[in-house]
């Protein structure tokens, strides 16, 4: 990967191919199951970090859903992708952003998520959490950084 010396000055620059890292968002707001978002958006994210882009998550309204323990689909015939979850560190994606305010307005807390950790290379490959719980106005923060949003 080339280093940030490597890289053009300004993000879309032609020639010397040298590669330009984007920083991917994708909001999921939907529940986990009725619907094709949620089992679409985690695609799309193995996806975009598989062209090791700079991809994160964030998960509003009842998107919340998606990061919840046992889930169990049994009762609507579906198979249950959550695990998959756990899978993303693997793939460096390790930025999770859960909204604080649309956990409490479905009554969950940060005790309710999966447990989903990556290992930092970075830090003698040290377990950390990729969940971080958040507020509206730090989301929005994260937000207005990235270079790509993509809604579910």
């Amino acid at each position: 990967m080339a280093s940030e010396a490597d890289k053009p000055e300004a993000e879309g620059a032609e020639g010397g191919g040298a590669e330009v890292t984007k920083k991917f968002l994708y909001v999921n707001r939907k529940a986990p199951y009725g619907t094709i978002y949620a089992l679409e958006s985690l695609e799309v994210v193995l996806i975009g970090a598989a062209f090791e882009q700079d991809v994160s998550l964030a998960f509003l309204d009842d998107g919340v859903y998606q990061l919840t323990k046992n889930q169990d689909t049994k009762g609507i015939g579906v198979k249950n992708f959550s695990p998959t979850y756990k899978a993303l560190g693997d793939y460096e994606v390790t930025k999770l952003y859960v909204e604080k305010e649309s956990l409490a307005e479905r009554g969950l807390t940060e005790a309710d998520l999966m447990e989903i950790t990556y290992e930092d290379e970075d830090d003698d490959w040290a377990e950390k959490p990729s969940i971080r719980v958040v507020s509206r106005e730090e989301m929005a923060e994260i937000m207005a950084e990235q270079d790509v949003i993509l809604s579910f």
